[in-house]
């Protein structure tokens, strides 16, 4: 996918105030106005100027695009990295999520008109939903129970600056919660003007973990065994995030053998599965005695792992 620039779409400087990007918005939305426009691109140019406008008119949106620096290039290939965005709060969008590219998606997802829409606009009387994102250990999923998360709020100081507040939320995280699924806490939205408060959506995912990988409700681990274990079988102690399990090797095993062990992934509804894929560890031969141990396996076994090439 490719970096869209907003600044440079709407023609003004990363520094440029709230009125300054209104004042070039209205400038350019006359210009390229489909019904009014003799641009060639009048209709893509209207488009791609809108999705600007959603993002820097919102000092939230604006806040959480700006994370990303001013290293990328308009039309280069970028790819969000896994995490971004985790623990950044922001508003709920407005407008036609239809003219919203794969870019705008990626960063803030599809963007509805909300929860609160009426028939005539927007419910003054409620505010606006918020969206986060965060990242949870996977035992967090296993287990469930309440967790502390601490989200980032942009927000407008007395003179109008962007800066960042920090809220702690204790919440309730569901057993066997998925990456991608949302917890809704009613009411921790924006107040509107009749008082009530929009909700707070918050979209989980997983940290990256130093044993186990995740594939929707499934669960992964790379296991290294011993050749002898993997030829001769063996009962190892294994990990889950669960507890250690004594795992069962059967005998003439092969490197990248997956073991599947039913139910032992996410705890969902239905739970996933734990697959153990084995990874044949060879012995170091870093000293006289283990060199002669190869050797010697090497003239009692002849096995040419080759053999199969015709050369």
């Amino acid at each position: 996918m490719e970096f869209k620039d907003y600044y440079k779409i709407m023609g003004v400087a990363r520094d440029a105030s709230e009125t300054q990007i209104k004042q070039a918005y209205r400038k350019l939305a006359r210009k390229y106005h489909p019904d009014v426009s003799k641009e060639k691109n009048a209709e893509a140019r209207f488009k791609e100027l809108g999705e600007a406008y959603e993002v820097l008119k919102n000092p939230e949106k604006r806040a959480a695009y700006d994370q990303l620096g001013s290293g990328h290039s308009a039309g280069e290939q970028f790819r969000p990295p896994p995490d971004w965005g985790a623990g950044f709060e922001f508003s709920g969008g407005g407008g036609d999520s239809a003219a919203y590219s794969e870019f705008f998606e990626a960063l803030f997802g599809r963007q509805g008109r909300g929860r609160h829409a009426t028939r005539g606009g927007f419910d003054a009387a409620h505010g606006e939903d918020h969206h986060a994102k965060v990242l949870l250990d996977l035992e967090a999923s296993f287990a469930g129970g309440t967790r502390a998360i601490s989200l980032r709020v942009p927000d407008l100081d007395a003179s109008g600056r962007l800066q960042l507040k920090e809220r702690t939320l204790n919440v309730q995280i569901p057993k066997g919660i998925l990456a991608g699924q949302t917890i809704r806490l009613a009411g921790q939205g924006a107040r509107g003007a009749g008082g009530g408060a929009g909700d707070l959506y918050i979209e989980v995912d997983f940290q990256p973990h130093r044993l186990y990988r995740v594939d929707g409700r499934d669960v992964y681990l790379d296991l290294p065994v011993a050749p002898w274990e993997a030829v001769l079988g063996a009962a190892v102690k294994t990990p889950t995030p669960s507890g250690p399990i004594d795992l069962k090797i059967p005998p003439g095993s092969k490197g990248g053998t997956k073991l599947r062990l039913r139910g032992r992934g996410i705890p969902a509804q239905p739970a996933g599965d734990f697959f153990v894929v084995l990874q044949i560890a060879l012995p170091p031969a870093n000293d006289e005695k283990s060199g002669a141990a190869y050797r010697a396996m090497a003239a009692a076994l002849p096995f040419d792992p080759r053999a199969g090439f015709g050369v």
